[in-house]
């Protein structure tokens, strides 16, 4: 049993007492002895879990994936880490999203792994497993689970997050009643699998596949559709060839490599969201990526995909018009895609890509024919945010886009759903709603509470959309002239946090600005007079998160775990 060149070997090719205990052990589960005769170790990270609905199908893709490890020749070991569903977990999956990436980077670090499959779905687990992998920074591959199958309602496809806004909107004006509220209910979530509009579940699938984390089409085929679990199969092949090659992250997660994934996801008009996912894992990797390069590598691309909340159609519908190889070609067809960018499987991203065919044009644009003109994501600066906020024009309402109106403040989330369907709150269709306190360390975690419904009389009055203003995120599913990651937060005394009543804003998306209409001297005045919020004490986890968690403008990791560690481990097993 020699020893060979994988880092399993430390673990199972010694001759020694250590070799003895470690094969030992591994013998319990049944497994043949010329499994230890050096053949690459495949960890397989899986986010399973019946409280992650999104996630509840990963225990069977993930013997697929064991398959095609074994018909490479590698050794498959699954192993589970915290699973984070957005639709369950309180107070919000994004407090968690850090502590799951430290999950990752230790049981890569300490166990015998020379190469790992990431399974993905619901929302933050995409970011949280490629983060801790990149901290390590072995060869690894993102296998996504795939989103659902249309919802079907009265003869209407239901898009999972999107509806779900239209319909409580349309419930508290009156529109609708309770009884079919309640009936699209079961109409919505009809298979297995993650949301199937453009939310931040699909867009981090996106965004994987773009980076060229995944294999093509892994980002699009449907989690019901036989082909996910072909490629499943291909993919456990995939990660051993990897080990081989010594393909590691940093070899793939380059400065071109993000400037693909922010395009795309202009094209895509995907989530918010990615802004803070991608920036952290740039981070954890070392590769430069900040707030401005959002918006620079992404202000000119135009929104192409016709899929909700910034369109019409949904996922599987994207699957069978081509799914993201076709949108990727189309980049590269404009000179927008960076060509020469490696993937997982060996490949150029345009190799991967250049024969794709776009088979509907009314779902996968032309650049001459866009759904929006203005994709990507705006980062706006001002007074009111001198560290950047975000906002996602190919969601927001064109009249909207350059407004003035009069501020209605709500000092924290309980405030806003105490104050806002008063029949007495002083707001208008002008007036610009402003939620504090709902930052990284405010809420704590930052929940996707910014597009905050619109008080009941409005609505009855026939309004659909105001600007709303805060340090809080959104889901990606949902729409609206939303301003979000306002950065400082409140919580930490960042301008936000003096806004008052009856304050003017300005909002100018075509210039970037986001202004406080106030004077220096006011402000000053109002910051001398500013008391912060005590936040609650946190015990645990929460504790630690709070004391290290970084802005939004930083990517919202904690600061201890910026960095590529790489996967030495400190001491050996005795």
């Amino acid at each position: 049993m020699g020893v060979k060149s994988f880092r399993s070997a430390d673990w199972f090719g010694k001759s020694s007492k250590d070799g003895f205990i470690h094969r030992s052990w591994m013998r319990n589960q049944g497994l043949p002895d010329d499994v230890f005769d050096g053949r690459p170790v495949i960890g397989i990270c899986n986010t399973w879990s019946e409280l992650t609905p999104c996630n509840a199908h990963l225990r069977d893709l993930a013997e697929r994936i064991k398959r095609g490890v074994w018909e490479a020749g590698g050794l498959p070991l699954e192993f589970p880490v915290m699973s984070i569903g957005e639709s369950n977990l309180r107070p919000t999956a994004m407090l968690f999203r850090n502590l799951v990436s430290m999950d990752v980077e230790e049981s890569i670090r300490g166990n015998p792994i020379d190469g790992v499959v990431l399974m993905t779905g619901c929302d933050k687990t995409t970011p949280a497993l490629v983060m801790g992998a990149a901290s390590c920074d072995l060869p690894a591959l993102v296998m996504p689970g795939g989103p659902m199958l249309n919802g079907k309602f009265r003869g209407h496809d239901l898009g999972s997050g999107t509806d779900v806004w239209r319909f409580h909107d349309d419930l508290r004006s009156g529109k609708i009643p309770l009884e079919i509220f309640q009936e699209a209910e079961s109409c919505m979530s009809r298979s297995i699998g993650h949301c199937n509009t453009m939310g931040t579940a699909s867009t981090m699938a996106a965004m994987a596949e773009s980076l060229g984390l995944t294999l093509p089409m892994g980002s699009s085929i449907p989690a019901a559709d036989s082909r996910r679990w072909a490629l499943a199969q291909v993919a456990g092949r995939t990660i051993v060839e990897m080990v081989f090659a010594d393909r590691k992250l940093s070899r793939i997660l380059t400065r071109n490599a993000f400037k693909n994934a922010v395009r795309t996801n202009a094209a895509l008009g995907g989530s918010t969201n990615a802004v803070i996912h991608l920036i952290a894992i740039a981070r954890r990797i070392g590769t430069p990526l900040t707030l401005d390069d959002w918006d620079s590598m992404g202000r000119e691309v135009k929104t192409i995909v016709n899929l909700q909340p910034s369109g019409k159609f949904l996922m599987e519908d994207y699957y069978y018009a081509g799914g993201l190889p076709a949108v990727l070609r189309a980049l590269g067809e404009q000179d927008l895609l960076e060509k020469d960018a490696l993937t997982v499987n060996g490949k150029t991203i345009w190799e991967n890509c250049s024969e794709a065919q776009n088979w509907d044009t009314d779902i996968i644009r032309s650049f001459d024919h866009p759904l929006a003109h203005s994709g990507g994501i705006a980062v706006l600066r001002g007074n009111l945010a001198p560290n950047g906020a975000v906002l996602k024009p190919s969601a927001a309402s064109a009249h909207l886009m350059r407004h003035r109106g009069r501020a209605v403040v709500f000092e924290n989330i309980e405030h806003y759903h105490g104050r806002i369907d008063q029949p007495d709150l002083d707001v208008d269709a002008s007036s610009v709603l402003v939620l504090k306190h709902c930052g990284p360390k405010g809420y704590p975690g930052m929940a996707e509470v910014g597009n905050m419904a619109l008080p009941r009389k409005l609505l009855q009055q026939g309004i659909s959309d105001m600007v709303r203003i805060s340090d809080a995120r959104m889901s990606g599913t949902a729409y609206g002239t939303v301003v979000l990651h306002v950065s400082p937060e409140a919580a930490v005394g960042g301008p936000l946090a003096l806004v008052r009543d009856g304050d003017f804003i300005e909002l100018d998306v075509e210039q970037r600005r986001l202004h406080l209409d106030l004077s220096e001297q006011a402000l000053e005045q109002r910051r001398n007079e500013w008391n912060p919020a005590e936040l609650p004490f946190y015990g645990g986890y929460q504790g630690l998160y709070v004391q290290h968690v970084l802005q939004a403008h930083e990517g919202a990791d904690l600061d201890f775990l910026v960095g590529r560690r790489g996967l030495e481990v400190s001491r050996e097993s005795h």
